[in-house]
């Protein structure tokens, strides 16, 4: 992309600047430290010339927006176009005190809804579950049967809001439910909208809520991504997601490689099957962390559109260019965010935002100040909404594509980090894929390492983080907290067991033994799944069978 003689006349001007001007002021003024160093621990050089990106090819490696590597945005317009969705994360108690809060986001100008459920929710249990003591709608939502879906999305017209679900081990038996749901209020499966994350391969590598072992894990995921090509068109049947392995302590080429390893790994199953990777691939989408080195978290979002694309094209032979497209949410870092001087999370958070917008993010979801201590209260989520409003109507970073594109430090980290999920790439194919790298323990050695590296950093004093280990005070808290109905475990149980008693038994137990057959066999199991949803089967009961079938795993004691 440059003049060769230009590159050896810059080459010589920087070795005179070295020697002389750069010299002499560090003799008045040495700099800050002796070493500058991203959140990843990734070395900063001093300056960044057209030296470190002398052999970049700008069609090849940059492109124009819309058009293959999408490195710089998978639209030509980007947020000139469309703004990105405003999807706030939201899910607490009983399914009508999060009903609640969908409304009051929607009133506030969120575009889009997104779903957290409670920890038995997430692990396959019945709220009423002897397994769930304690743990009743702490962390999300909730759902326990059909019923506790209408009720979570009543009066709000699932055929016009798009809806993300963060589900993984059951995210079969809580789509369908959603599915089931929407019949109810006369709305066809092709005319929904939305995701669930169904991301069962990051569970084992990171985040831990898996049930299954993961070959009848795989299988499931596999079970909706065909069942979803066939009967809802505008549905993403998964979101591949890196956030989950930021938050346990990733690097960014980490959260990178390793979230790019498990899409690869979806796709070949999902061929495997014999599916079209035409009739799929365009309907898979990802989900990244957005942390607290804003250069870097740029270059990373530019450098994972490249890969996809060319994997998708080169690798597998994709053919639609929808199917190279790797669209994406971003959730700001939650595990970035401090319990002390809880209200400047409110600066981290738009500066995380900011990176996610100039990365060319398709939603975005900011955390809010009060994250490190409870779940939201209604004026910590409108503030993060807000800082998402101001971002889109105030600061001006909407009104260009790509921005930062062509700065010889962003793209110089782009192609660090793209080098660097490579590398990853051949190591983790080195040990037989990622299934066997899982149960090697290779992603989880990875993560820790990473983990133990950040957090020395800031007992040492090489990191500074805000409030923790420098500019500390002793001032009380003084932000309201959110309080969960007290009342809300009685009602939703009693909800339980209304369904239980009214409900037909006959019909319940038929569902069931079908779905057991299912499992038992090779057919997709999202049909017998809905007949048991729209039985009233419950959460518990559904993956009750499906542990019969499949067993539950244990992670290997060596790791």
């Amino acid at each position: 992309m440059y003049d060769r003689e230009q590159i050896e006349a810059l080459r010589s001007a920087l070795e005179a600047w070295e020697g002389g001007t750069l010299k002499a002021t560090l003799a008045r003024r040495p700099e800050r430290q002796d070493e500058f160093i991203t959140t990843s621990s990734e070395r900063i050089e001093r300056l960044y010339t057209p030296l470190d990106v002398e052999d970049m090819d700008y069609m090849r490696d940059l492109g124009l927006p819309g058009e293959y590597p999408f490195t710089r945005g998978v639209h030509p317009t980007m947020h000139r176009g469309k703004l990105w969705t405003m999807r706030m994360f939201a899910g607490f108690g009983t399914a009508e005190e999060t009903n609640a809060r969908f409304k009051y986001l929607l009133d506030k100008g969120q575009t889009g809804l997104s779903i957290a459920f409670d920890l038995p929710t997430l692990m396959g249990y019945d709220t009423d579950a002897p397994e769930a003591v304690g743990e009743f709608g702490k962390c999300g939502v909730a759902v326990s049967s059909l019923k506790d879906m209408e009720v979570l999305m009543r009066d709000i017209p699932m055929d016009k809001v798009s809806t993300s679900m963060t589900i993984n081990s059951p995210a079969a038996v809580i789509w369908a439910m959603y599915i089931a749901a929407a019949e109810k209020q006369g709305v066809r499966p092709d005319q929904l909208r939305g995701t669930i994350q169904n991301d069962i391969l990051k569970e084992y590598i990171a985040q831990k809520e898996y049930i299954f072992p993961p070959e009848p894990s795989m299988r499931l995921v596999t079970d909706t991504i065909e069942y979803g090509s066939q009967h809802l068109p505008l549905w993403n049947t998964i979101s591949i997601s890196g956030y989950h392995i930021r938050e346990a302590g990733s690097t960014a080429a980490q959260e990178l490689a390793f979230t790019l390893s498990d899409g690869l790994e979806y796709v070949r199953w999902a061929l495997a099957r014999g599916l079209d990777i035409d009739a799929f691939a365009p309907r898979l989408s990802f989900f990244f962390n957005a942390h607290n080195d804003f250069f870097e978290e740029i270059a990373k979002y530019r450098a994972a559109r490249r890969i996809w694309a060319r994997e998708m094209r080169e690798t597998f032979g994709a053919k639609n260019p929808r199917s190279w497209l790797m669209r994406f949410h971003t959730q700001t870092a939650g595990c970035s965010l401090t319990a002390q001087q809880p209200e400047i999370n409110i600066v981290r958070v738009a500066i995380q935002a900011l990176a996610a917008v100039l990365g060319g993010t398709q939603s975005l979801h900011t955390n809010s100040l009060d994250e490190a201590l409870a779940l939201p209260s209604e004026k910590a989520v409108t503030i993060a909404l807000r800082t998402q409003q101001i971002i889109a109507e105030e600061s001006g970073v909407a009104n260009t594509v790509d921005p930062l594109g062509g700065s010889y430090f962003v793209e110089a980290q782009t192609n660090r980090i793209e080098k660097q999920a490579y590398e990853y790439f051949r190591r983790i194919e080195e040990l037989g894929g990622v299934l066997p790298a899982i149960e090697k323990g290779f992603f989880q050695r990875e993560i820790s390492e990473a983990a133990y590296r950040y957090q020395r950093e800031i007992d040492q004093g090489i990191r500074k983080v805000v409030g923790v280990n420098a500019y500390t005070d002793d001032i009380p808290l003084s932000i309201p907290l959110l309080e969960m109905d007290p009342k809300g475990y009685d009602r939703q149980v009693a909800r339980l067991n209304e369904v239980r008693r009214t409900r037909d038994k006959g019909r319940v137990g038929q569902a069931l033994d079908r779905l057991r057959i299912a499992c038992q066999g090779t057919e997709n199991t999202m049909p017998y799944i809905l007949d048991a949803v729209r039985a009233y089967a419950t959460l518990g009961e559904i993956i009750g069978v499906m542990k019969e079938v499949f067993g539950t795993y244990e992670e290997p004691t060596w790791i």
